[in-house]
């Protein structure tokens, strides 16, 4: 029998069932719809920036870096642009073989290769680094026309910096270099990492170091449409960049040129300012480096060289060479006892060559004359004894709180980075000085080498230079200022830099006369009067001699004896016309004994160079390079004369205030303008070492002056 099917029963399933589909269908295109929507609305804007992303590409537009001048309009610093010859690691298999084979193609030296492996290092393995740079249209042609056998190389256009004068003024010009993850970080940190893209290099000494953001620029964009295979198709918009700012400087470089050939081979300092505003006209420290040696990357071998000079040229000695002032110290001991009442300038102080304090015998030079000291003889003649007994009378914290506002052991403020404090000592410095409980005591006999600027004392050129200033600008006392103000590249308008009022120190006016006149004294009566023969001005100056080593009191100094390193420095302070100054001057030679011998003919140079436009002769010049000068001899050449001549025989050298476009330099290394004179030059660690620390000591050593 055959059994009937259930029509309702069927039909109830169906129905279910079609449910259910229908259920499972909406929910889908629920889903799709609501994904869409998400899509479409939520994620719309961040979508769409990403499809624009994938069609377009953003090029930074690396901005042309600005130039520096000298106080004359002369082109310091500038940039030229050259071919790069550059590899992208992460596109090539196997960077050996590429390397031998781009051989064949363009001249690779060793250098090469060595600076390309440190940067490799130092870089991200997709970043372009430049292999050879500077190429020759010769050698850019014979590689493009083999350009499809060498993926992830390629040639690029970049713009290089030019230092044209090399050495000359290195140290306030400073340099640049590839930016460093410490640099990267800090630039973060100013959340400047935008103005920054497509940037490689950034200052890294001096005013390209201390002006970076003005003479940097701002970064320009350029928005390009790619393919899906990354091609540029076209330009759809431009941001152009704007070129950084010209710095101009205070400094002479005819001047600054002078010193550095007059020092010769000889190490030292010299920082000579305007009293009258604090610019500063010369600031050299010897020996120099050749900026262009950092500008595409030293390589290790001259990196290696570099470090193991003894003499240190990346030191800049002005700025953070320490030194004890020696006798250039008692001028200011004399304002200190005026100004306190400490001692009248009649008052007669013994001087019978030696000065005994609590069982210590403290000597003077073999060639004192000795006597009756009044303030006036002592500092001409530059008795010991009278400086030393006023150390006594005055006492540590006295002298302490008098120097301090001269500018002794303290930051100037000058406009660019590095400087260093220097010590001044007092009571409180010892004991945060030194660990021990014992020696952090102040003992009397400590304060006597103070006063004929021995013992702790320990200050920089630049400190001197603005403490001689201020007491030649009767007591007014002027922050020293390399950069005078910046040019805006665009508009052509200049924008003078603001100076810092001058600080009035209240010196009297008839105590300053009596020191001011005691300092001419020196170049007429007393120990620099040979140099100053002659000299169709006045001015007033004291010589100086600092001790580089420790010498017991009863050991005698003796030159030829001591090792190189080891001799006294010779030290001169001056400044002129007595009458109205219009420049002061610290100098300071290591290593070469009697101020009055070295120092000081150096000080008579540069005087008759600002105030009479004359330059030495070229028998003079050997002759104080060989420190062996007194008086100028022979006929002096015109300074304006020989400034046009350095202009003129110097590659980008210019008088004009317009962007110049510098001629590379010499890859041969054959350019004298853009080479070293010497081989070993010092480390980058040696620009920036840690303060010296005065050894405990007290220099009790006879010292000439």
């Amino acid at each position: 029998m055959t059994e009937l099917r259930n029509v309702e029963a069927d039909l109830s399933r169906f129905r279910t069932r079609v449910l259910v589909a229908g259920l499972v269908v909406f929910l889908c295109f629920s889903l799709v719809a609501s994904r869409l929507v998400y899509l479409q609305v939520y994620r719309h804007e961040d979508l769409r920036a990403q499809a624009e992303s994938n069609r377009t590409a953003i090029v930074p537009i690396v901005p042309n870096r600005g130039l520096i001048l000298d106080r004359n309009g002369i082109v310091l610093a500038s940039n030229y642009s050259a071919y790069t010859l550059e590899i992208t690691p992460s596109k090539v298999e196997n960077l050996d073989e590429t390397i031998a084979a781009l051989e064949q193609l363009v001249d690779i030296q060793p250098r090469d290769k060595r600076r390309f492996k440190r940067l490799r290092e130092e870089s991200k393995s997709f970043e372009s680094i430049p292999l050879r740079t500077r190429l020759s249209d010769e050698e850019v042609a014979r590689f493009a026309a083999r350009r499809f056998a060498f993926p992830g190389v390629d040639i690029k256009a970049r713009l290089f910096r030019s230092y044209p004068y090399g050495e000359l003024g290195s140290h306030v010009v400073g340099y640049i270099g590839r930016i460093n993850q410490t640099e990267k970080d800090a630039i973060e940190e100013r959340e400047e990492e935008g103005n920054y893209r497509g940037t490689d290099y950034i200052g890294k000494l001096g005013v390209e170091q201390s002006f970076e953001q003005q003479l940097h620029g701002q970064t320009g964009v350029e928005q390009m449409e790619t393919s899906a295979g990354g091609r540029a198709m076209r330009k759809l918009a431009t941001s152009p960049a704007t070129p950084g700012n010209t710095v101009m400087l205070s400094l002479d470089i005819g001047l600054q040129k002078l010193v550095e050939d007059m020092f010769g081979s000889r190490r030292g300092a010299l920082v000579a300012l305007d009293p009258r505003n604090g610019e500063v006209l010369a600031f050299v420290s010897k020996p120099t480096f050749d900026p262009n040696l950092f500008v595409d990357g030293i390589d290790q071998e001259s990196w290696q060289a570099l470090n193991e000079s003894i003499d240190k040229p990346l030191l800049n000695r002005a700025l953070r060479g320490t030194y004890p002032p020696g006798s250039t110290y008692k001028p200011f001991m004399a304002m200190a006892a005026l100004q306190t009442g400490a001692r009248s300038p009649g008052a007669i102080i013994n001087d019978p060559g030696f000065y005994m304090f609590g069982g210590h015998r403290f000597g003077s030079p073999e060639n004192e004359r000795g006597g009756a000291m009044d303030m006036n003889r002592a500092i001409v003649e530059s008795s010991n004894v009278y400086f030393y007994s006023l150390a006594n009378e005055l006492g540590v914290d006295a002298i302490h709180d008098f120097m301090a506002p001269l500018g002794f052991g303290q930051i100037t403020g000058i406009d660019i980075n590095g400087e260093v404090r220097g010590v001044l000592p007092s009571q409180a410095w010892k004991r945060g000085y030194f660990k021990r409980v014992e020696q952090q005591k102040w003992f009397a006999g400590e304060t006597i080498s103070l006063g004929i600027g021995q013992g702790y004392n320990s200050f920089t050129m630049l400190q001197l230079a603005q403490a001689t200033a201020t007491l030649a600008n009767n007591g007014l006392r002027h922050k020293p200022r390399l950069v005078m103000g910046t040019q805006d590249t665009v508009t052509r308008a200049l924008h003078p830099l603001p100076a810092d009022p001058p600080v009035d120190l209240g010196y009297k006016p008839e105590n300053v006369a009596i020191v001011r006149k005691a300092l001419v004294g020196v170049t007429q009566g007393g120990t620099s009067t040979k140099v100053f023969a002659g000299a169709q001005y006045l001015s007033g100056g004291k010589t100086g001699t600092a001790q580089a080593v420790t010498i017991g009191q009863k050991d005698r100094y003796n030159k030829s004896r001591m090792e190189e390193h080891q001799r006294d420095h010779a030290v001169y302070m001056a400044f002129a016309p007595a009458d109205n100054p219009k420049i002061a001057l610290a100098v300071i030679v290591e290593n070469a004994g009697w101020g009055a011998g070295v120092a000081a003919p150096i000080a008579r140079r540069v005087f008759d160079y600002v105030l009479m436009g004359q330059y030495p002769s070229e028998e003079d010049m050997l002759a104080v390079q060989a420190g062996r000068a007194a008086a100028p001899i022979g006929k002096p050449r015109l300074a304006a004369e020989m400034n046009a001549l350095l202009v003129d025989d110097t590659p980008g050298g210019s008088t004009s205030a317009a962007p110049q476009k510098a001629e590379p330099p010499s890859r041969g290394g054959k350019d004298k303008a853009l080479r070293p004179a010497k081989a070993d030059k010092a480390a980058k660690a040696a620009a920036n070492p840690p303060p010296r620390k005065t050894p405990p000591a007290i220099p009790l050593a006879t010292q000439p002056n």
